[in-house]
């Protein structure tokens, strides 16, 4: 294509907002049809697309050039702090014996170096599983295993898909990528050594599977990103020859492989977003083929979690929100389980760990995170209901708890991560035989150079609840500084996603004081289509009831104004992936509730997407989303809401779409076809710009290494605050 051409398909003077051209295109479904004329902007290999996103990226530039001392005193506030050389807590580990019979035990942890995008993975020996290393001093007999920034080189982009140590200790699998398009490249080193290995494994999925120090397990994607089949390497053989272990047609169904908590267990997932099945092979058998647990049944879903000798089994069968179970290890079917801790209203059951004196039980309740703790008999049996056993008690009214990986099957403490919206990420080991909790670390929050230190007592962090316009409650987490007038006067941002049942917990980020010190009031809102309030609350919304979502949203928007927290001028709004179609609809729905919306990766041309299932991850969100294809009714529903085809000539609020070129999970198709439109539609003055900005080397997370992270929010942050200081 001539320079001509490229300047015909995108009209941009200087100083003046690109306009895309329109080409119509029609499509046609259900007796409906839609002349789509931005579709063209789908092709990533197109010239004049590439110019497209290339003259939104020069526009933005030059209507945030002002903003960039606000962004360089925001990245400057959480560089400063953050403490940039640190260590994350030890981790335990011990290792199998050898041929010869010598056994090894590690601490593994991570480090981060002032100046590094990347971390440092090391281990040192260990002695004692239940003390680990003191992270403020130096760890004797380090040995580094792989260093990040090494790996990435050059290379604008980096990723690791997978991490792993072999059972003797002797070999770490880990994965690579380096654009973003989540394909990585396997490879292996010798520990011992430090050599790499000539197997290297090109185009798989995420995560990977030990079994002994000689086979590794790993999936594969097909051409729609679905991890669709799981495949086994044995070490010095041609990977070209690697056997498949387990295919899944259904393209509904993705596919994960993992490893038990005792290693003797390979566990092979297939799930959709409603159904589950499980399969199991011995790691000391790993040609075996693998059993199935159960088989599968429509709108059944199951976790399995091997216990000695035993499964443990999350499940739904008959009830919502999951109870637990137990079968034999040789279990096929169903009709083996036995229920060992039933549903329980109010409680939703998310996730099983078991170790050999007890279970831990993750669980939600009053929408907020749990730990709970059941004895197991001498026998290994478990003790009964929630009442044989014990929840684990905070003292803020706010927070996040749960699991957190570092403790092994025989271990007697439990690892958890605590977070609220005051108190930083907290590390702790519980003792399960003294019911003690032992705090191994808080994430560290540096003085500031001008504000001094950090102090959970300055700030504020509630509970709320707004009133839908079907009469639900809607939780919503706030946080702001102590002082803050209730009188409309202060900034706000509300923050909120909405989609596949994720919750969106309260957590403490670094880079918020930004806000707050800035007298900003900072909202979660845990909407429908979440998971905060158990399986109900996610299913009403989504497929049919998915509206539910965004008048959720903006009745907790309405109410931070209605109680005096902020007023509508001062109100920006943030969210992404799913959580970006939130922000498109609710631009839509309520442009006079928000002065400035942010929508990151956002899903803003959902009924086009779902409509073509040779696309990414199509099919299988036909689940979450409905079936427009087939259904003539969703069909109508999805475009009902779908924010690029219900742009209006109307004023919006200021609008920044965040986007990256290698995005396989959002297409930048979409935000680009979005930002097309209301440039073309919307009736917005100069006071409400409309912005697109696209990462020419990143995928859906964004850019890679915590610096260009940092460059990233710290302008997110300084577009919002600029659109209410305007």
């Amino acid at each position: 294509m001539t320079d001509q051409q490229m300047q015909t398909s995108t009209s941009h003077n200087v100083g003046e907002p690109p306009l895309a051209e329109r080409r119509s295109f029609l499509r046609t479904h259900h007796g409906d049809t839609f002349d789509d004329p931005y579709e063209w902007l789908r092709d990533k290999d197109d010239p004049a697309v590439i110019a497209y996103l290339e003259a939104e990226n020069t526009y933005t530039q030059q209507q945030t050039g002002h903003i960039d001392a606000l962004r360089q005193e925001i990245f400057d506030d959480i560089r400063s702090r953050t403490k940039e050389t640190d260590l994350s807590v030890p981790s335990f580990s011990s290792h199998r014996p050898d041929t010869d019979g010598n056994s090894s035990a590690y601490w593994y942890y991570r480090r981060t170096i002032e100046g590094a995008e990347y971390p440092v993975f090391c281990r040192a020996p260990a002695t004692d599983a239940e003390t680990p290393p003191d992270v403020e001093s130096d760890i004797p007999g380090e040995q580094v295993l792989l260093d990040g920034n090494a790996e990435a080189g050059n290379s604008e982009f980096y990723s690791l898909g997978a991490f792993s140590v072999s059972p003797g200790g002797r070999l770490l699998a880990y994965a690579v990528d380096l654009t973003g398009n989540e394909r990585f490249q396997l490879r292996l080193k010798n520990l011992t050594t430090g050599e790499r290995l000539p197997d290297v494994i090109d185009d798989i999925a995420y995560g990977v599977a030990w079994a002994g120090d000689d086979h590794l397990f790993y999936t594969r994607a097909d051409e729609a990103w679905r991890p669709f089949k799981v495949l086994r390497h044995q070490l010095g053989t041609e990977p070209a020859t690697d056997p498949e272990v387990f295919v899944e047609p259904d393209e509904r169904f993705w596919v994960s492989v993992g490893s038990s908590r005792d290693q003797e267990w390979i566990l092979i997932h297939a799930g959709s977003k409603l159904t589950t099945e499980v399969r199991l092979l011995p790691t000391s058998d790993p040609t075996t083929p693998a059993h199935v647990v159960a088989p599968r049944r429509q709108g059944v879903e199951y976790e399995v979690e091997p216990a000695g000798d035993r499964l443990l089994i999350l499940h739904n069968d008959g009830a919502e929100d999951f109870k637990l179970a137990e079968a034999p290890l040789d279990a096929t079917s169903h009709d083996q389980w036995r229920t060992v801790l039933d549903q329980r209203p109010g409680v939703r059951l998310e996730d099983v760990d078991a170790y050999r004196d007890f279970v831990v039980v993750g669980l939600r309740r009053d929408g907020l995170t749990g730990v709970h703790i059941i004895p197991r008999e001498p026998s290994g049996d478990v003790a009964g209901d929630l009442g044989r056993g014990w929840d684990i008690d905070f003292d803020e009214p706010l927070y996040t708890v749960g699991p957190h990986s570092g403790t092994e099957y025989d271990a007697g403490l439990v690892r958890l991560s605590f977070t609220s919206m005051i108190t930083p990420n907290s590390i702790y080991d519980y003792r399960v035989a003294d019911r003690a909790l032992i705090l191994r670390k808080i994430t560290p929050v540096l003085d500031h150079p001008t504000k001094g230190p950090y102090r959970p007592e300055d700030y504020v962090q509630v509970r709320e609840w707004a009133t839908a316009e079907d009469g639900t409650r809607i939780p919503i987490s706030i946080v702001y500084p102590k002082g803050t007038p209730r009188d409309g006067s202060a900034p706000a941002l509300i923050y909120g996603y909405g989609s596949y049942e994720i919750s969106m917990d309260p957590s403490f980020q670094i880079a918020r004081l930004s806000l707050l010190d800035r007298g900003f009031v900072y909202a979660i809102a845990h909407i429908r289509g979440g998971g905060e309030l158990g399986r109900a609350w996610y299913t009403n919304g989504k497929t049919t009831t998915k509206i539910n979502t965004f008048t959720d949203f903006v009745a907790c928007a309405r109410y931070l104004v209605s109680a005096g927290y902020t007023s509508a001028d001062r109100l920006v709004a943030r969210g992404g992936s799913a959580g970006g179609l939130l922000m498109g609809a609710v631009a839509n729905l309520a442009p006079d509730a928000f002065r400035a919306i942010h929508a990151g990766v956002p899903f803003v041309d959902p009924l086009t997407s779902i409509l073509m299932p040779e696309l990414p991850l199509t099919v299988t969100e036909w689940e979450e989303w409905g079936d427009p294809l087939h259904d003539p009714e969703i069909y109508a529903y999805m475009k009902s809401y779908s924010p690029y085809e219900n742009v209006e000539a109307k004023d919006y609020p200021a609008i920044l779409a965040t986007t990256s070129l290698n995005d396989t999970r959002v297409l930048f198709t979409e935000p680009a076809k979005w930002i097309a439109a209301l440039r073309h539609t919307a009736t917005n003055g100069p006071d409400r710009p409309i912005l697109l900005k696209t990462e020419m080397q990143a995928g859906h997370g964004g850019v890679s290494g915590r610096y260009q992270g940092w460059k990233e929010i710290a302008f997110e942050y300084a577009w919002l605050i600029d659109q209410i200081a305007g």
